[in-house]
């Protein structure tokens, strides 16, 4: 059963709820739709650590409200119709199973703000999309897996097969094979954003198969603590929060999605009547995508090589997608010196050349 959690000022200890008529307030109310518990350690805990950055900015001017455990589909719709019937002024739907149910209920609801992360639809001038170029992140994680790696064999547990993923995927692959070109990239597909028992075997699979270094795109820490059974031979990196406590090993780094910024500057447009619909897609710049310390577990030469890339991403020196690079069949895509249009990478849905196996469908 979905739980419900609710948040008034935190000074005054109130609870919420949604449905029933909006009644006349004199506070914002900022509303977070979560696809996992917040204390997944990962991919909601952050969100919920920048829901928490709003009540912290805005003190009693702002009350939040929040549902985690919501699946991505009808029960997704039921949830956004009773937010905005709740008296929710701004909700974020913080998964990209969420986008046609944002959609949908945005149009029911038009002066109520919808902003949705990682989606690209936006069907009603009240909806907005926010994503953050994880890729980046995964620029330098691969950096750090071709160093690393003494099997040559590194893998990446996907979720689900949508261009963001695929786009961290192909980010990791040729990054590690720039700096080891006998590398070779397993990835296990989990079919979930959070399941520690699928995480956890997905991990174990591959370390039976010799990968010896393990990246995900799914919201636990389960790889990590199947890594650290490994015995000091497998080492791993923070997903989406820094998970610092498997630190220094087998978790070597991490990538670290900060939404504070984002959240505190949306609902501030909505408090001073600067808000209008946008598409945001911040990286390493913007400081949405932040890389987590490097640990002493990596020598230091290629803790430097992989801040450098950091930095020159950061710079806008560097671009992770920089040609020639081609499609996994071979054929052109980018040319040399040619960097990936972001149409290009929204909308990836191929690997790259020298991963090996099919996209699921």
């Amino acid at each position: 059963m979905n739980r419900r959690h609710l948040l008034a000022t935190a000074a005054l200890g109130l609870s919420l709820a949604f449905g029933g008529a909006a009644s006349a307030q004199d506070k914002t109310k900022a509303c977070f739709v979560y696809v996992g518990p917040i204390g997944d350690g990962g991919w909601t805990y952050q969100h919920h650590q920048g829901a928490l950055a709003v009540q912290e900015a805005y003190g009693d001017k702002v009350e939040i409200a929040w549902q985690e455990n919501v699946p991505e589909g009808a029960d997704a719709e039921r949830v956004l119709t009773q937010m905005a019937l709740g008296g929710c002024d701004i909700i974020f739907t913080t998964s990209f199973g969420y986008m046609d149910p944002t959609n949908a209920v945005a149009k029911k609801f038009p002066n109520v703000k919808f902003e949705h992360a990682t989606g690209f639809k936006r069907e009603s001038p009240n909806v907005s999309t926010y994503n953050a170029r994880f890729y980046e992140g995964r620029a330098v994680q691969g950096v750090i897996a071709g160093r690393m790696t003494k099997t040559n064999k590194i893998g990446y547990i996907g979720s689900f097969p949508i261009p963001e993923v695929i786009m961290g995927i192909n980010s990791y692959y040729l990054h590690a094979k720039k700096v080891n070109p006998d590398v070779e990239l397993t990835v296990v597909w989990a079919f979930t954003w959070f399941d520690p028992a699928k995480e956890a075997d997905a991990a174990k699979a591959m370390i039976e198969q010799g990968v010896d270094v393990i990246a995900s795109h799914t919201d636990s820490t389960a790889p990590l603590a199947e890594a650290a059974k490994a015995g000091g031979k497998v080492i791993g990196f923070g997903q989406a929060s820094d998970m610092t406590e498997y630190k220094p090993s087998p978790r070597v780094s991490s990538i670290i999605d900060n939404w504070a910024p984002y959240y505190v500057k949306r609902v501030g447009a909505l408090m001073d009547g600067t808000y209008e619909q946008q598409d945001a897609w911040e990286g390493i710049a913007g400081g949405e995508v932040q890389i987590g310390e490097i640990t002493d577990a990596i020598p230091a030469d290629v803790k430097a090589e992989a801040e450098k890339l950091r930095d020159d991403i950061a710079a806008g020196t560097y671009h992770p997608f920089t040609g020639p690079i081609n499609k996994q069949d071979g054929s052109a895509w980018l040319t040399e010196g040619q960097t990936a249009p972001d149409g290009d990478l929204l909308g990836m849905g191929f690997y790259v050349e020298g991963i090996k196996g099919d996209i699921p469908k």
